[in-house]
Order: structure tokens, then C-alpha cells, then sequence
């Protein structure tokens, strides 16, 4: 508390009144010192302290004091420090900090795996090491390696023999700077970008850092890079790509520039294009159509996962997931590339079509290839299906066709734990280590051979009840002797093992104690074909003590609040920097855009009576969309065209009072107009 009081006091007294900027939700402060010639180079105000490596106070010296321009300003993440300018000429993100330090805590676990076989101990400050015991986790049994070891790692030094990393999107250099300073066991990294002022900025950060024996800045395409070093026989053991968007045209060549079992990280971005707003565009990009269904992020991480093994299979490779992951707006996958034409044999009994129901949302796998052993060998062969018939089982509708996707395991989860243990041993490394180790332990939970997943709001909203808790529904799986787990990409999920019959019989089994009014449902709806089914199990949903998760237990970080305001993907940088007046104009216009086209067909539907009730007989009284005045008499000659009824939403079908359903939704149907009611006007 002395030294914060003695802190202000100088800066109240002794120093001129502070620039302020403010990026991404962090107050940075520049201040210079007039009697040491010392920069107060950037003090991150948000309320966190988290060890050396996450404290935002640092001061320099006076000659890189000197490096810091007009208009710049020195942001503070992790260990690395760098200059970035203040208008938008190289990208950068601070929610992406998560990114980063799990993309750092994820390498320093493949560096201890990857120079274990060459007997190198990897060192990381701040750990609490347990023994000097390593393994060599490669594709196979693990191998145990001598437990005494004399040559050791750290992060900062160069490696003989150890990891050739290539960030092929650098921007700042950020990422680039943090594994030189933070991952043990490097040999060189190479940060690249296509920008020369992003090159030129990178320069800069470099010899900030002190890290020019380690991180050399390159300018060219990543793709001709990753060709090159392919054709010259020099492959890199790590590709990290986070480009601005899509990675798919980076992907062809990261499969050939690795080394035998290399590590590749990508982050996808475009999830308009992978959760299914664009299946066409998603085929174009990755081979696989995107589906528009609850599933939508697991299926993004599982197509990018068959894109990557794809690509690979052309050049007798093929890819191990280490860990796929799926936060705020942009999908993460590690994996590993391997070579073996006997394994690529199998790639295709790995891939699967999904048929998704459009009415109740269920949905089938079906695998593109079958193996068959025959003692030591084996038989590779299509797989026989469909699994469904033409209309779904439960609600008699059409399915849609997406895929293929990848339907094995999303992740190794011995790797997983290496990682966990790793953080549990050094508490203070990341600043969003809370999250990380939230997030990581959710995963370690999740039914690995069972992909994709259901939520229980759309359950619910499907036969038009009320929904269920976690722990009741997670019960009665596990009373009818079954697993469930939930998922990391979304809250409130059911990853279960049981078919879909024993699902909607859970539903149908609470139903009955939460009757829905089942006359105000459509005949051929899916939620009155559903009910209408009797069910042939008896759920029990008395709460068990292992339906909560461990992780739910222990109140881990699993999901976070919104980080920031206007958070999510930023802007593409300029090489003139700014935000284009018109990008600016279209945020503004999407600001509230679904509160104002609420209140656009409210309106609308304001001057038309009610076609299902009676004037005083309506139940949603004054949250009625409709007239609620009565209806003149016409007079007689033309009419004016009245609009069609089905594409109006009437009172009567909104499960939630003033909540008009959308056309065309099968979780809410329209009232069959014909159907006899008696307040039918």
C-alpha cells in the first residue's frame, strides 16, 4: 500500500498529466519522467494482479523510450512488450489474449513431449516440478525415457535441436515474441507477414524485447514460406495460423511443411460460414456443407478437423487432434501430422454424413467407411446406410444432409491432463489461466467417442414445455443407464450415448408431469406427434450426486461474461490505417437490430384484427400483436388484398407471450387455421 501512495504522489507531483488511450477495455498510460529520461511504458488498469508474467507495470530504458513514436503507444501481454500504433495499420485483438496463452501453455507441453526423446529437460520459471520423469508421447504407446537428465531448456535461450516455429500471420509479432520469452525449448521462430508495415513494426518489437537471437521477422506470402521450406528440407516442427477470416487457403501447404509429428494450430474466425449460414461457402472453403442446427460449433471444429486430414491424405498423412476447442467467436484446433499410407487407408471410416432433423432436431451419423480386422489384417470398405428413413421417426420430417465431418475423439485427453497438471504447478503464468483451466477440465469430462450434442432449451422448445434443470435431466440418463456429459463449446448441452428414442421419452416422462395445452398445438406439428407417442420408459429424474460435473462443482471459469463492449472479431487492418466510414455506419445500423424489427412487425400487425380470437377473449391481453380495437364493417367494392395468413403470426401460436414466432420455424408451428375452436372467431 506504501509504494502504490509513494507511486501516486510522484505521478501527481513529478510527472506532467498522463496520455490516456484506450484499447480494448485496458486504460494505457503514457508518462514520461523528467528527471531520469524514463518511460512509464503502459500500466494495464484492470483490477488484476497476476505475477511478473501478467503485471502490466514495466518501465524501459531510455533508448527503447526512444523507439516509441507519436500516436504509439506499448501494450503489455504476458512477458512480451510491444508497440503498436494507434490507428488500425496492424491487426490486434486483446480478447485474443486467451488464444495466446493457451496457444503457450499448449507448445511448452509438445516442446517437454517433443525433446524428451533427446533427452532435454524443459524448464519453465515459476513451476513446481515434480520429478524428472518425462515421456515421449508419440503415435503409439508411450515410451519412457531414463529419468536422469543433464541438458536442461528455458525459455529466452536458444535450443540445439530444439523447435522450429513458424507464426505465419504475424501482425505485430506479438504471438512470435511471447514463445521466445515464454516457451522453453526453441530454436528459431520465424514471424511473417505479407504487410510490410506490419514487418517493419515487428522489427521494432523484436529488438524491444531483446529477442532477436530467437525471432526473425519475414515478409513474403506464409504459403510460399511453408512451399519453400518443404522444397529446401528444412520443415518447421510448429505452424501457428491465425489469419483474419478464413485459413482454408493456408491449409495445403502447413500439411507439408511439418515435420514428422509437427504440431499445427489453427483458429478459424468465420463461423457465419462454418455454424451454417453459408453451406455452400463452407464446401467451397473446407469440403463439407455446415449445418444450421444447436450442434453448430462442435460440427465447425469437427469439419475443420476433416479438412485438415483431407489435405493430409493427399500427401500420405494424416492428422492426431490434440485439442479442438471452441471459444467466443472463433473456433482453436491442435493437432499433429503423421505419415503413414497404412493409416490413411483408414481416414475415411473417420469421416461421417449427419442427417439433421429440420422439425425435433435430432440427428444420425453415418460413417463413409467401415474397417473389418482379420486377425492382423485388415479390410477397408464403403460403410452400408442411410441410418434414417426419408421422413424423421419422431416427427415425420424431412432431414437435412451436412458434412462429412470428423467423428473421432476431438481431443487426446492424456495431452489434455499434461497441459492441466502444468498450470495446476505454476498458478501465476497466464493472466487468463482461471479460464483456461475452466475450459481444459470441462473438456476432460466430455464423452470423447460421442460427437455432437443436444441442448436442452431446444428439447424443451420442441414440444413447447417447460425446461427441465441440468441436474434432472443429466439424472435420468443416468437412471436408464446411460452417459452423459456436457460440452465446452456451449452451455446447458446433453452429449449422451443414448439413441434419440430414449431422449424424447425423457421428454414425453416430463411432459406428463408439466402438461402442455395440447389443443393449441398443430395436428402436424412435431411437438403433437411427439407427445402423442406413448413412452416406453419410465424416467426417473430424482437427483443424483454424480449428475453435477466435477467442474460445475468446484465453480470453475468455464464460461465467461462479455469481456468488453462491443467485443468480437475486429476490424481488417489498413495500410492506411482507420476504420472505413462505411464499416463504421454498417455497426451502427446492426446496433439493436432485432429489438427494432420486433417493433417494425408489431406495428405492421397492429392494424389487423385477430383471425383465432374474439375481441375480449384474447389471453395475452395488452401483449397481443394484433388490433385490439373491433373490426369495421366493409363496405361494399374491392377489397384491399389482405397479407396471406401464413405468413402472419398469430397470438395464438406464441408459446411466449409477446414473442412473435418467425415464419417458417419448426419449434413454433402455425395454427392450422381449418382446425374447429370454439374461440375461433
Amino acid at each position: 500500500m506504501g509504494n502504490q501512495l509513494g507511486l501516486a504522489w510522484l505521478v501527481t507531483h513529478w510527472l506532467p498529466q498522463p496520455s490516456r488511450a484506450v484499447r480494448g477495455g485496458r486504460q494505457l498510460l503514457q508518462l514520461s519522467y523528467p528527471l531520469t529520461g524514463w518511460l512509464w511504458a503502459s500500466r494495464i488498469m484492470d483490477g488484476e494482479t497476476n505475477g511478473s508474467a501478467a503485471s502490466g507495470d514495466q518501465l524501459l530504458a531510455p533508448e527503447a523510450a526512444e523507439a516509441v513514436g507519436a500516436g504509439e503507444m506499448v501494450i503489455t501481454e504476458g512477458k512480451a512488450r510491444i508497440i503498436f500504433p494507434g490507428r488500425n495499420e496492424v491487426f490486434y485483438n486483446p480478447v485474443q489474449e486467451f488464444n495466446r496463452d493457451l496457444t503457450c501453455a499448449v507448445i511448452t507441453e509438445f516442446a517437454r513431449l517433443w525433446l524428451s526423446a533427446k533427452g532435454i529437460r524443459a524448464i519453465v520459471p515459476g513451476e513446481k516440478h515434480a520429478g524428472k520423469m518425462v515421456v515421449d508421447l508419440s503415435e503409439g504407446d508411450m515410451e519412457m525415457v531414463q529419468e536422469g537428465v543433464e541438458q536442461t531448456a528455458a525459455p529466452g535461450e536458444v535450443c540445439q535441436g530444439g523447435l522450429r516455429v513458424l507464426e505465419g500471420l504475424a501482425a505485430s509479432g506479438l504471438r512470435s515474441i511471447r514463445f521466445a520469452q515464454e516457451v522453453p525449448g526453441l530454436h528459431a521462430v520465424i514471424a511473417n507477414d505479407f504487410s510490410a508495415r506490419a514487418v517493419e513494426l515487428m522489427g521494432r518489437n523484436v529488438q524491444l524485447n531483446g529477442v532477436g537471437h530467437l525471432v526473425t521477422p519475414s515478409q513474403a506470402d506464409a504459403r510460399m514460406v511453408m512451399y519453400q521450406s518443404k522444397a529446401e528440407k528444412k520443415p518447421f516442427d510448429v505452424i501457428d495460423l491465425d489469419p483474419y477470416g478464413s485459413p482454408a487457403i493456408f491449409l495445403d501447404a502447413a500439411v507439408q511443411a511439418l515435420s514428422e509429428g509437427g504440431l499445427l494450430c489453427v483458429t478459424c474466425t468465420d463461423m457465419a460460414v462454418m455454424a451454417g449460414n453459408s453451406g455452400e461457402t463452407c464446401y467451397s472453403k473446407y469440403g463439407a456443407m455446415s449445418l444450421k442446427g444447436k450442434f453448430c460449433h462442435e460440427m465447425a471444429l469437427r469439419i475443420l478437423l476433416h479438412s485438415l486430414d483431407l489435405r493430409a491424405n493427399c500427401y500420405q498423412r494424416y492428422v492426431v487432434p490434440l485439442l479442438a476447442i471452441s471459444v467466443d467467436f472463433y473456433i482453436r484446433v491442435f493437432v499433429r501430422i503423421f505419415t503413414g499410407q497404412a493409416k490413411v487407408k483408414a481416414s475415411a471410416s473417420k469421416q461421417a454424413l449427419v442427417y439433421h432433423c429440420v422439425g425435433c432436431g435430432t440427428h444420425h451419423l453415418q460413417r463413409l467407411g467401415k474397417v473389418t480386422s482379420h486377425g492382423s489384417n485388415f479390410k477397408y470398405s464403403p460403410a452400408s446406410g442411410p441410418p434414417v428413413g426419408t421422413l424423421c421417426e419422431h416427427c415425420q420430417q424431412r432431414h437435412q444432409l451436412g458434412g462429412p465431418i470428423w467423428a473421432e475423439p476431438l481431443h487426446d485427453m492424456a495431452f489434455v491432463e499434461r497441459v492441466l497438471g502444468a498450470l495446476e504447478t505454476n498458478p501465476r503464468r497466464f493472466r487468463t489461466q482461471d479460464r483456461i483451466q475452466g475450459i481444459l477440465s470441462m473438456v476432460t469430462e466430455e464423452l470423447s467417442e460421442v460427437p455432437l450434442y443436444y441442448t436442452l432449451d431446444h428439447l424443451s422448445s420442441t414440444i413447447h414445455c417447460n425446461t427441465p434443470s441440468l441436474l434432472q435431466f443429466r439424472s435420468a440418463l443416468l437412471h436408464a443407464g446411460y452417459q452423459v456429459s456436457l460440452s465446452h463449446a456451449c452451455k446447458n448441452t446433453i452429449k449422451t450415448d443414448a439413441p434419440a428414442t430414449v431422449i424424447w421419452d425423457i421428454m414425453r416422462c416430463w411432459e406428463k408431469l408439466h402438461p402442455v395445452k395440447r389443443e393449441r398445438l398443430s395436428e402436424t406439428s412435431p411437438a403433437a406427434r411427439i407427445l402423442a407417442v406413448e413412452p416406453t420408459l419410465k424416467a426417473s429424474f430424482t437427483v443424483r450426486e454424480d449428475a453435477n460435473p466435477k467442474s460445475r462443482r468446484r465453480g470453475l471459469k468455464r464460461f465467461q461474461e462479455n469481456p468488453e463492449a462491443n467485443w468480437g472479431p475486429k476490424a481488417r487492418a489498413k495500410a492506411q490505417g482507420g476504420i472505413s466510414l462505411a464499416l463504421q455506419e454498417k455497426s451502427r445500423q446492426h446496433q439493436g437490430k432485432r429489438k427494432e424489427r420486433e417493433e417494425s412487425a408489431r406495428a405492421t400487425l397492429g392494424s389487423f384484427p385477430s383471425k383465432r380470437f374474439k375481441q375480449g377473449t384474447c389471453s395475452f391481453g395488452d401483449q397481443c400483436c394484433y388490433s385490439r380495437t373491433p373490426e369495421e364493417s366493409s363496405a361494399p367494392g374491392p377489397q384491399p388484398e389482405t397479407p396471406a395468413l401464413d405468413s402472419q403470426p398469430d397470438c395464438s401460436s406464441l408459446e411466449d407471450p409477446g414473442q412473435p414466432s418467425t415464419p417458417g420455424q419448426p419449434d413454433a408451428p402455425m395454427p392450422e387455421l381449418d382446425s374447429p375452436s370454439p374461440l375461433a372467431p
